[in-house]
């Protein structure tokens, strides 16, 4: 008749292994009764260095930002924070994304036409610009790609608000090239008073202009 041998392992709660940090002896396993993991001695490293037997090397998974979920054991799964959004104030990177009715909006700016001339700046870019120089004719100036690097598709909408006609043309006519069906092509301008010109960029330096112009 086999002669049954049973053999115990040294054994005791997570936090009791923990507290107590032993050197098990090279070969002997540590069973923690609460967590169901085990560790196997070297002979020289402290039970709390030492890795789980079987587990691998991730022994958690947490979720961070834009993402929930995660824990420490059995089947595990990550999930979108779905109260996570995107803006435009703010550096973000969205990859492989999909976005469902994306609503952006846009802000209003009002140049100040003191010295009649108004020189778009980097913020500018998708708004619409209230432009009131009263009864005076004004400029809107679009910089060189070196001194404003609007990304290629910009849209600026101008409205002339003011009995001003304004202009709108590029700073550095030599580097910068406006198009438009105007009487002057390269410096076309609002046709009366609530006339509005949409300027687009489409490379480095070539914008064109649309809208009610003259």
């Amino acid at each position: 008749m086999p002669v049954v041998t049973q053999v115990q392992v040294r054994r005791g709660t997570a936090s009791q292994w923990t507290s107590a940090n032993p050197t098990l002896a090279s070969g002997e396993w540590g069973y923690e009764t609460d967590t169901g993991k085990v560790k196997i001695g070297n002979g020289s490293t402290a039970w709390n260095s030492l890795g789980y037997t079987g587990a691998g090397d991730i022994e958690g998974v947490t979720a961070s930002t834009g993402l929930s979920g995660g824990g420490t054991s059995g089947t595990v799964t990550l999930s979108i924070d779905t109260s996570v959004t995107a803006d435009l104030s703010t550096a973000q990177t969205l990859t492989n994304k999909t976005l469902t009715t994306p609503t952006i909006t846009q802000g209003t700016a009002t140049p100040s036409f003191t010295t009649n001339a108004y020189t778009l700046v980097a913020g500018d870019a998708g708004k619409l610009l209230l432009a009131s120089n009263g009864a005076t004719a004004g400029t809107v100036n679009i910089p060189t790609d070196a001194s404003v690097n609007f990304a290629t598709g910009t849209q600026i909408t101008v409205l002339q608000t003011g009995a001003g006609q304004l202009t709108i043309a590029a700073t550095t006519p030599g580097t910068t090239t406006v198009y438009s069906t105007g009487a002057t092509a390269a410096s076309p301008k609002c046709r009366a008073q609530y006339s509005a010109i949409t300027v687009i960029k489409s490379a480095a330096n070539t914008w064109y202009a649309i809208g009610d112009i003259s």
